[in-house]
Parts: C-alpha cells; structure tokens; sequence
C-alpha cells in the first residue's frame, strides 16, 4: 500500500439513511461553491475594487492569480500536514477560514489586507478540494458515486452561473464590500451545513509526500498530468478572454454579453451532469468527446463567432465540453491510484490549480501581443494535442469500476 493505512477508519463511519448520504454530498458541493464563487468573484467586482483602492485594473488582477497559485501549493502542503484529523472537521475548518477571509476583503482598509484575504482563499481552495473532490465514495452506495461526484463538480459551472452573477448585482447596487459580506454569511451557512450532515469521516489512509512522489512513477498518473495540463490551459487561456472577444469581434453589447456567458454557464451543468452519467462507461471516450468539442468551439469562435447566432452556438458547445473537464480529470487521477485516492486529488488539485494561473498569465501575453482571436486559435490547437494525447496513449484507465472504488 502507498499510504499508511488506519485500519479502525471505516469502523468510525456510522451507517445513515441514503437521503443523509446524499444530504452530505449537497454539503460538500454548497463548499465547493463557496469556494469557487469566492475564488472568481473579484472579475465581476475587478474595476471597483480597483478603483477603492485607488489601484490599476492590473493592479487588482493579482486578486485572481493569488489563489490559483497558493492553492497549487496548499493542496499537498494541507492535505499532508494534516493526513490524520477527521476529513469532517478538516472540512469544517476549511470552511469557516474561507468566511474569515471574505469578512476580511469586505472590511480590507488598503489593498495588502485584500491580498492576504486571497492568500487565505488559495489555502482554502487547496485543501477543501483535495479533501471534497473524492469524497462521493464514502458518503453514497457505490453505484452512485459517479452521480454524486457529478453533483459536487456542478459547483463549478454554478459557481459561474449563479455565484459570480449574484455577488456582481450585488456589489453594483449595494457596494463591492456588500458583495464580500453576503459571501461570508453564506459561508457561515455552509460551515453549519457541513457540521450538520457530513458523517465523522476517520483518515483511511495517511498521505505523506513520498506518497506522492510514488504516484508519479504510474504511467496513468502521469498521461492524467499532462492532459490535466494540456485541457486547463487550452480552456483559461481562451476563456479568461472571451469577453473582450465578444466585444471586439462579435460586437456584443455589455448587457449581452452576460446572455452569453449565462448560456455558457447553463450548457456547462448540463455538460458536468452527462460526463457523470458517460465517465464510468468509457473514460477515454468521455473525456476524447469534451476535448474535440473543446477545439472546435475555440478554433472556429474567430471564423464564426462574427455574428451574435455563431458566437452563442460555439459558447455552448463550448460549456458543454469544458462541464466534463473537472469530471474527467479528477476520475483519470482516482482510477490511476485507486488505492491512493486522496493523494490523487491532491494531484489533481495542484495541477488544476497551477494550470489556471499559467493559462490566464499566457493568454493575457497573447491577447495584448496579438488578438483575443489569436488567442482562441492557439487555445484550440491546445485542445486538439491534448485529444491527440488521450488517443495515441497507452496508459488510459478505460473506466471506473465501482469495485474500484472511484468515479
């Protein structure tokens, strides 16, 4: 075994009705939602931040690149420093820091105080998902885990369509600051939520460094890192971007570029909930599907996305495929080590993580070089090596088998 097993664990787990189980995967999803939300919030708010700080839009950016690179490291760091604590009251923790740190931003008297609210935010970011993201084994009958880590991943797109939205209609009418307040309040929610329904969750296994380090010698764990990496930056280097695509090229208005981004959004659920349904029948398929449709929106968006019809019609097709991104990546890296699944979504973390700022940061050097056109073509021929990857590779976990435990 490559973790150091506890074997009075899973006698610590008590057996509850169905409906709590998944009364306790709801939790964990709010938690992830949280924490997207919060993670993202700042583009919606980015100018008036800046402007209450009396600080350039740049400036302001690195509220966005903060946390991407903090929870890269977080995610072994936490999750190893504290390999034996009850997963619950990891989770917890986690939970209520994310609440101290948007009180913190909504109470920030000068911009150094903002940045340590975001580091917070990245320490959060890592922990919570290295913890949360395999979880649906343990609180759900394993054949449902498929559909319960979909409903977890959902928090993602509603992060997006949902969290982000509201907390900018909020700071435009009530203040940024306002914006932040309501974060930690429902937070807090969160926090109860998860003390409530979340069962006592033992540490199984201990994960350790060396853990990690022995994962990279599986020839899976490794193909997972380089599509993990390859679909990421192909999708935040493009993405981070679209809106000033939509403003140049398509020449959409302000109020309807939200319509786009919102159909994006809505497609984006509807894509994580159809990975969760096709993942366990043929990974590679799944995730070869979401990638070419991926390419094909990026790299036609400067052929077609010229009239508002084509433009909304490759943002869908766009949110269905990057809906099965999360989904796929976090079930490539649970089948590759499915004696070790928390040390694997810690890698799954960090690397998620870790790719987020690269792409952002390399997209922005193109778009200001070039174009956001130039950006999208050079994102799709991201995509399109990464499906050639899944494709010519050898080590693919073909599925997820409920006898193994994952997704």
């Amino acid at each position: 075994m490559p973790t150091t097993t506890l074997p009075t664990a899973a006698s610590a787990v008590p057996a509850r009705s169905p409906l709590i189980g998944w009364l306790a995967v709801v939790s964990v999803m709010l938690g992830i939602f949280s924490i997207v939300t919060a993670e993202i919030l700042p583009i919606g708010l980015l100018t008036s931040i800046g402007s209450g700080f009396d600080i350039s839009d740049g400036a302001a950016g690195l509220m966005m690149t903060t946390p991407g690179i903090l929870a890269a490291i977080a995610a072994p760091a936490v999750t190893v420093a504290t390999g034996r604590l009850d997963r619950r009251l990891m989770l917890c923790a986690l939970m209520l820091l994310l609440a101290i740190a948007n009180f913190l931003a909504a109470a920030a008297p000068a911009y150094w105080v903002m940045m340590i609210s975001r580091v917070l935010v990245g320490l959060v970011i890592g922990g919570f998902w290295s913890i949360g993201a395999g979880l649906a084994v343990r609180l759900v009958r394993t054949e449902r885990v498929g559909t319960a880590t979909a409903v977890i991943f959902s928090a993602v797109p509603l992060g997006s369509v949902l969290g982000v939205p509201a907390g900018t209609l909020i700071g435009h009418l009530a203040g940024w600051r306002t914006a932040f307040v309501v974060m930690g309040v429902m937070t807090v929610g969160v926090f109860l939520a998860l003390i409530v329904l979340v069962p006592p969750l033992p540490a199984v296994q201990v994960t350790r460094l060396k853990v990690l380090g022995d994962l990279f010698r599986s020839a899976g764990v490794r193909v997972g890192l380089v599509l993990t990496f390859l679909i990421v930056l192909a999708h935040f280097g493009t993405y981070t971007y679209v809106t000033p695509f939509l403003q140049q090229v398509t020449r959409v208005s302000p109020g309807l570029i939200t319509t786009f981004l919102l159909a994006y959004g809505v497609a984006g659920i509807v894509g994580n909930f159809i990975a969760g349904m096709t993942v366990t029948r043929s990974l590679r398929a799944t995730f070869v599907v979401g990638g070419c449709m991926l390419a094909g929106a990026t790299l036609l968006l400067p052929v077609l996305g010229g009239g508002d019809l084509g433009a909304i019609v490759l943002l869908i097709v766009w949110g269905l495929a990057y809906g099965a991104v999360p989904v796929c990546s976090q079930t490539w890296f649970s089948t590759s080590a499915p004696h070790s699944p928390e040390a694997a979504s810690i890698l799954f973390t960090s690397s998620f993580q870790a790719t987020i700022a690269i792409g952002a940061l390399l997209g922005g050097v193109v778009v200001d070089a070039a174009s956001p056109s130039t950006v999208m073509v050079l994102g799709g021929v991201i995509a399109t090596l990464m499906v050639l990857t899944v494709t010519a590779g050898r080590a693919v976990p073909e599925a997820a088998s409920p006898r193994s435990g994952v997704t």
